[in-house]
């Protein structure tokens, strides 16, 4: 049975299980949650605690959050090699990993984008100020931790790399990452390279425009 995939592909989060699911070769349905499509809306609405998406519903089995659907799809579908490494010791920097992703580059970038969508007279220029410095933090630790590596976990393209990928994409085009921190951007360079990456990129590229940053630099 052909799993679905509710999302959008504009949205940084969704991307992680888009790439994931590239990586492994897995054929599914997607569906995206926007105006056009309110019932796709409704069932995320219900789905999710806050109707938050992406979710991945296979046969009986309705699966939220990108991790644990990543995980469900390295036990279930597809044939590559597992997106979290099998060897238990590996998986914890994996998993660390992806979390720093989202928790240290996804979360402050989104909170920028959200302040810039606000009325000017409404925006939190302490709290986008807050996040800026994250970001900045963040960039010089990830620089460190990139460091002689090809991939964020382990010797292969991994859970930490399909977080890495929409983070530091999206990061860089509201925040730009340092030039001398020519560590990472090398690490971006890669990614943005990957086909799975490429191709999830390329998809959401139509909504560019709606994007409150857009045409203050090229996010490629």
């Amino acid at each position: 049975m052909k799993p679905v995939v509710y999302g959008h592909p504009f949205a940084s989060f969704c991307w992680k299980v888009y790439i994931a699911a590239r990586e492994r070769g897995v054929d599914y349905e997607d569906r995206t949650v926007d105006a056009d499509h309110p019932d796709h809306a409704a069932f995320c609405a219900t789905a999710a605690p806050t109707g938050q998406f992406p979710i991945l519903v296979h046969g009986d089995r309705t699966v939220i959050e990108t991790a644990a659907i990543i995980e469900y799809l390295d036990l279930h579908l597809g044939d590559a090699p597992p997106m979290v490494p099998a060897d238990p010791r590996i998986a914890i920097e994996a998993r660390q990993m992806d979390g720093v992703f989202d928790d240290y580059v996804s979360v402050p970038m989104a909170r920028i984008v959200m302040n810039a969508l606000r009325p000017v007279d409404q925006r939190d220029t302490t709290g986008e100020a807050e996040a800026r410095s994250a970001l900045d933090r963040t960039y010089a630790w990830l620089d460190r931790w990139m460091n002689g590596r090809t991939w964020a976990s382990g010797d292969g393209f991994g859970i930490a790399d399909c977080a890495a990928a929409p983070a530091l994409f999206y990061a860089h085009w509201v925040h730009p990452i340092p030039e001398a921190l020519g560590t990472l951007h090398g690490y971006r360079q890669r990614l943005l390279a990957r086909p799975s990456v490429a191709v999830t990129v390329e998809g959401g590229r139509f909504f560019r425009p709606f994007f409150p940053f857009h045409g203050l630099r090229d996010p490629d």
